[in-house]
């Protein structure tokens, strides 16, 4: 920087841009006093940081913004950071794009949504929340609470039928007019004060909506309203941890490496836990935990849709005043940041600061473990000769017992990881006896001979298919492969004697070390296929002797047959069960309870 620039900076708030020779913004930064906070970088100082000095010698131009205030220019730095993620600066992860909940009140027939848009619409937003995975919690939670509608059809109350959700009440089902626009406002209400923290206003307004339709001899509606009541007790239940303080208030803690640091949320609300979340801040290389703190409180609650009273630290933030008075200012009310040093809060903090710890590390073995996936991927497209890297293996097994029962399963891995959504299961229709190969071939050909047919999943073909058995088995596969014109999809066989790999074109098996991460990829697939096989095959075993056990006994058809084994499991247990309990089953009728009991045996 040229010594003319510095000594023309004003004294005034503002915020400063540096910038490298290419011209890319490095860094942003506020200040009180322009002038003095930027020539504070360009003196000689020994306590200055590693980070600040690498930083120093990067920078080739500055750019200046001049506000009205501190907490003007502290608004505009957020904003900045948020745009561009400088190299140089604390920031959160991802932080374009964080999830909301919103509840469009306008609207007569409201819906809980998901969005990443917050706009001036008038609507309700509760958030951000730290990913789609902890918004889509909350969602489950609330939804499984309060009957309110999650879809996005036209509601004129002119549908024929309501959806499942009705008649589970998890919906009031607008969509056929089985409930006015007050009803149906009141859940949108009674959603948005549990989301504000107000449970016990909510239990309190359930329990009077359930004493007035018993009065009303609506029993039906009152027990609905009952078991709303019980689930909403048992969540307010599981947030009562031994929390000593009182009102609202957000608990901050942070764990770090050299890379990344983890903060950790618990969201206080009327002396509860009523929820936690954590976040990701990148860039935070030789920044102390006071320092992130304080990049994460101003980039977190610049678009927070609620700020607590109280919010306890566990370490000092930076500027600590200006933080609580452009807090107070977005809050509407005073906002105070308190670092405890004993009793309650601070044994609260150490709660936090140990969670905050645990998720770090858990998601640092996630890491490791993703990057021994993906070695392992890569190894197996070397050894295997792959003509690409094998981001879908699907493995067949088959399971037995001389014939009997036999089935096969087919089990995903994506990117290493188990896909059970695309598992399937086969029963062997064809094959009479125990005959391995034909059972893997008819697996196949039912997978993928009818693949055109179905659609969906079954049209995704994978990069590797992987059989559980060897040289025989890998042949079977292979023949079935070239007769539905599927020979450029690579097959091999993984033999369990001597974890020996069989690939087509290779007179000897491929023997990898025992601690390849390709083979613990292979071993991986091929036990879940093996699993999937033999828990199916019990299955339908345990169904036929069910069946077999039940044949003798008059009036027992195959309805009330499968009635039993949905109800009970398992002859065992109608064996041990009274009469009256079986005459709870679906078409059985007392006499014959006893019919049943008396051919059993007591």
């Amino acid at each position: 920087m040229e010594s003319e620039q510095l000594e023309s900076l004003p004294a005034r708030p503002g915020v400063y841009l540096f910038k490298d020779g290419q011209g890319n913004l490095i860094y942003v930064g506020k200040a009180a006093n322009l002038r003095s906070r930027v020539r504070s970088y360009f003196s000689p100082s020994s306590s200055t940081s590693l980070r600040t000095r690498r930083m120093v010698r990067q920078i080739e131009d500055l750019e200046l913004f001049v506000t009205g205030s501190e907490q003007e220019a502290l608004i505009l730095e957020c904003n900045l950071i948020k745009r561009y993620l400088p190299r140089y600066n604390v920031h959160l992860k991802d932080n374009k794009s964080f999830p909301y909940l919103k509840i469009d009140v306008h609207d007569d027939w409201p819906r809980v949504q998901i969005t990443r848009q917050v706009e001036q619409d008038g609507a309700r937003y509760f958030g951000p929340f730290a990913s789609a995975g902890s918004i889509r919690r909350s969602l489950r939670l609330i939804k499984r609470l309060f009957p309110f509608r999650n879809c996005s059809r036209r509601i004129d109350g002119s549908e024929i039928r309501p959806c499942l959700d009705y008649y589970i009440h998890r919906c009031l089902g607008p969509c056929t007019g089985a409930v006015d626009k007050r009803e149906y406002r009141e859940v949108i209400d009674q959603v948005i004060l549990f989301l504000q923290g107000r449970q016990e206003l909510v239990l309190s307004e359930l329990k009077a909506g359930m004493k007035d339709a018993a009065r009303r001899m609506k029993y039906e509606r009152a027990a609905q309203l009952r078991d709303q009541v019980r689930a909403i007790e048992e969540v307010i239940e599981g947030q009562r941890i031994a929390l000593a303080v009182q009102g609202d208030q957000d608990v901050i803690a942070v764990a770090q490496d050299d890379e990344q640091a983890h903060v950790e949320v618990f969201f206080v609300r009327n002396d509860r836990l009523i929820g936690r979340d954590r976040f990701v801040m990148e860039g935070i290389s030789d920044h102390s935990p006071g320092e992130i703190l304080t990049g994460f409180v101003k980039q977190y609650y610049s678009s927070a849709s609620y700020i607590p009273r109280q919010i306890l630290l566990q370490h000092p933030v930076d500027e600590e005043e200006v933080l609580s008075q452009w807090l107070s200012q977005q809050r509407g009310g005073r906002v105070r940041l308190r670092v405890p040093r004993r009793g309650p809060k601070k044994r609260l903090i150490d709660t936090v600061t140990e969670n905050a710890v645990r998720s770090f590390e858990m998601a640092r073995a996630r890491d490791m473990r993703a990057e021994t996936i993906k070695a392992g991927l890569r190894e197996l497209k070397e050894v295997l000769r792959l003509p690409g890297m094998p981001l879908r293996i699907e493995c067949y097994d088959v399971s037995n017992i001389k014939g009997r029962s036999a089935t096969g399963s087919m089990v995903v891995l994506e990117k290493g990881l188990p896909r059970p959504a695309h598992y399937r299961r086969f029963r062997i229709r064809t094959v009479d006896g125990a005959d391995d190969c034909a059972m893997i071939k008819e697996t196949l050909r039912r997978r993928f001979g009818s693949a055109a047919g179905h659609g969906g999943t079954w049209v995704i073909m994978p990069d590797l298919v992987l059989i559980d058995g060897g040289r025989g088995q890998l042949n079977a596969a292979l023949e079935v492969m070239g007769e539905l014109g599927l020979g450029s999809i690579p097959v091999a066989g993984l033999a369990k004697s001597k974890e020996e790999i069989f690939v087509s074109g290779r007179v000897e098996p491929i023997r990898m070390e025992k601690d390849s991460a390709a083979l613990h990829l292979l071993q991986r697939a091929r036990d879940e296929a093996h699993r999937f096989a033999v828990s199916y095959h019990r299955r339908l075993r345990g169904r036929e002797a069910f069946a077999s056990a039940m044949n003798g006994i008059a009036g027992i058809g195959p309805k009330r047959k499968k009635a039993l084994l949905a109800r009970f499991g398992s002859v065992e247990a109608i064996r041990r069960a009274s009469p009256d309990e079986l005459a709870t089953t679906e078409g059985i009728t007392p006499a014959l309870a006893r019919r049943i009991k008396e051919y059993l045996g007591e």
